[in-house]
């Protein structure tokens, strides 16, 4: 989800500072075949899919890392976050909790082969990348697994897009009031509030009509959504901004990398799962 307030750039790339072109074919070619077929008709694939970008963002995130000398234990980290979202596809959550574990412990273990030398710092990293990429990761898994899975999926990410379409759209018709100037400058309020209105209106509208449920729980499913899909393009900017760098990679034309691209998914992960799983069952 990419910062997008209204801020002046050139018009070549539209205010959001992005080849608006690009991004968005980009955007749907992702969204159609690395999630929406496969997430309806080949979830087991589907789950590989979700492993496969894990361990491309910890390439990311290893590269960025290294320009501030923080190196991510990356055997181990590589090794359990794939391992985290297949166990998590096919044995569900208490053997992800042992790998998640056990790959902790392996970080630690490894690191000590290189010294004491910023040790800390490299295991704070790389116990960082584990959670953040491989737990939210993993919960993709999971959300995938459950009944109905795959439109659970959908639901979940239609509804982050809506986030950023709605911050997008709202920012740069109105973004006036910056919500953290120091941390991501082109985030305003009134482009939270776009997305708020939008994932409400499109929660309720799933809900309804996708699921035969009650409208006041796409209601708080879109609310509580907007605000960890905010919150995660908030802690992307400032971990960016900290290390240095504009976009994690330059993998994904007019987008960045693909950690740019899961600033938002990655914590709707989380509330995702767990709201479809309160509201909608296991």
């Amino acid at each position: 989800m990419s910062d997008t307030t209204g801020s002046e750039q050139p018009a070549a790339t539209g205010r959001a500072g992005r080849n608006l072109f690009a991004a968005t074919s980009v955007g749907l070619a992702l969204g159609v075949f690395l999630v929406l077929l496969p997430a309806l008709f080949a979830p087991a694939l589907f789950g590989v899919i979700v492993a496969v970008a894990m361990l491309v963002a910890v390439f990311e995130l290893r590269g960025a890392l290294a320009q501030r000398s923080i190196h991510l234990v990356f055997p181990p980290v590589a090794v359990g976050v794939v391992a985290m979202v297949q166990v998590a596809y096919w044995w569900g959550v208490l053997p992800l909790l042992a790998v998640l574990a056990a790959t902790v412990l392996a970080i630690f273990g490894w690191r000590l082969r290189q010294g004491i030398e910023n040790y800390v710092t490299d295991v704070a990293a790389s116990v960082m990348a584990v959670a953040y990429i491989g737990l939210m990761g993993s919960l993709v898994a999971l959300i995938t697994t459950s009944t109905h899975g795959g439109q659970r999926v959908i639901t979940f990410i239609l509804l982050t897009v809506c986030s950023d379409v709605g911050g997008y759209a709202a920012g740069v018709l109105a973004g006036r009031h910056p919500m953290a100037a120091n941390i991501s400058p082109k985030k305003s309020w009134e482009g939270f509030a776009g997305s708020m209105i939008l994932q409400c209106a499109v929660g309720m509208a799933l809900f309804v009509w996708m699921w035969d449920a009650p409208w006041w729980q796409g209601l708080i499913t879109g609310a509580l959504m907007t605000v960890t899909a905010t919150f995660g393009d908030v802690v992307e900017s400032a971990i960016k901004r900290d290390l240095g760098v504009k976009d994690m990679s330059h993998l994904l034309p007019g987008h960045g990398g693909l950690m740019d691209r899961l600033d938002s998914i990655l914590p709707n992960a989380f509330s995702g799962w767990l709201l479809l799983r309160i509201f909608l069952g296991p």
